[in-house]
């Protein structure tokens, strides 16, 4: 049953990420293959950046037909649903935000089977949840999201390590991945409700 969880929550992700790269090609006026990249690299890239640096070949969404599916569903709604897709953008929000928190999960959960170490594994399941969206603001000339004041990868770290301290604490893994996602959906909302960031750096020349 978790992992039936899992694995649907994960395909939501994805797609949503898809319709989230998408959407930004439509503000950059790009042609439909541009868009259709942008939505593909946005839903697999940190899955596969992730999968790369941990040797697992080959990665996850070629194994099988599901990613896929998602993404050219994703890329598909928002085609033919483009106007109330757009309108919808605080569902996504919250859909984007649900995504982060699994994919965090995934990747955390991935590396520690493979053995790596606790601190590396928190770097990939955030690997996983950011790595998409930073390659989609940068082939789209914007600034990637995770450099910005907002707490967004923070969210993603944070939730790694209480899934590390709920594993000591021996939770059962379904609760200990829900509240774990939970936290990480939590801190994210509650940082945009409450303004909350994170200060910025400056020289002296700045």
């Amino acid at each position: 049953m978790e992992i039936d969880i899992i694995i649907w929550l994960d395909y939501i992700g994805t797609m949503v990420f898809a319709i989230s790269g998408v959407l930004t090609a439509g503000t950059k006026r790009l042609d439909l293959f541009g868009a259709m990249f942008i939505g593909v690299v946005t839903a697999i890239g940190g899955g596969t950046i992730r999968d790369l640096l941990l040797g697992v070949t080959p990665v996850t969404w070629l194994q099988g037909y599901g990613y896929l599916i998602a993404i050219f569903s994703g890329f598909a709604i928002t085609l033919v649903f483009k106007k109330f897709v757009a309108r919808m953008r605080r569902t996504l929000f919250l859909f984007d935000t649900i995504g982060i928190g699994v994919f965090t999960i995934i990747g955390l959960e991935k590396a520690l089977n493979l053995g790596v170490n606790p601190a590396v594994a928190v770097i990939m399941g955030m690997t996983s949840a950011v790595v998409g969206g930073v390659i989609r603001d940068t082939l789209t000339n914007d600034l990637p999201l995770i450099f910005h004041k907002e707490i967004y990868a923070t969210a993603c770290i944070t939730g790694a390590l209480f899934y590390l301290f709920f594993n000591w604490l021996n939770l059962p893994s379904t609760l200990n991945e829900l509240l774990t996602v939970g936290i990480i959906i939590a801190i994210r909302l509650l940082s945009i409700r409450f303004n909350l960031v994170i200060p910025v750096f400056k020289t002296p020349e700045s």
